[in-house]
């Protein structure tokens, strides 16, 4: 099995795509828990809070902790990871964050098995965060990661976490056993 997908927000079938790799790493009868990581204050950042955004409006059925009126920025990243644990021990977490990467990588969304490092690319070592991952590199990695960030376009970030929340979305409602319930706070 692959442990990394990799897809572009210009596919009309990204969502599709992202759906199918969590349903292949995903533990088999585990509910999810999503957790968005980012900063509102920094657009290419702002990835995470937007998924959250999306998916609270989507009215999921699991908990979803990051918004962009609630963000889960790398401050919180230790609160926020033992809080998840001694709240949903059962469920396995999605973390979704916003990325640099290589100049080739750049508007690809990264699915893969594994925890995230948020952080990382303005060299923060935070610790893993998930059980499965989802990134969206937003900008080359350079020297000047944080200048870069602010410097990407909203409607990139935004189609981006578009798609993220809709493969999200079509995974929780076709594999979690408490769709018909509703959104669940979080």
């Amino acid at each position: 099995m692959n442990d990394v997908y990799s897809f572009t927000s210009e596919n009309p079938y990204t969502a599709f795509g992202i759906r199918d790799s969590i349903k292949n790493f995903a533990p088999k009868g585990k509910i999810a828990t999503v957790i968005c990581i980012g900063s509102d204050l920094v657009l290419g950042d702002s990835l995470g809070p937007l998924v959250g955004t999306m998916l609270k409006k989507m009215n999921v059925p699991c908990y979803v902790y990051g918004t962009l009126s609630t963000p889960v920025t790398a401050k919180e990243i230790v609160y926020a990871k033992n809080y998840v644990k001694k709240t949903h021990p059962e469920n396995f977490l999605i973390a979704v964050d916003a990325a640099v990467g290589d100049k080739n990588d750049v508007g690809l969304i990264k699915i893969e098995n594994g925890g995230l490092r948020p952080g990382l690319g303005v060299d923060k070592k935070l610790g893993k965060i998930g059980d499965i991952s989802v990134i969206g590199v937003v900008a080359p990695k350079s020297a000047q990661n944080y200048d870069l960030f602010n410097l990407t376009r909203l409607g990139f970030v935004y189609k981006m976490a578009e798609n993220i929340a809709k493969g999200i979305s079509v995974y929780l409602s076709e594999t979690n056993p408490f769709a018909e319930r509703g959104n669940l706070a979080g």
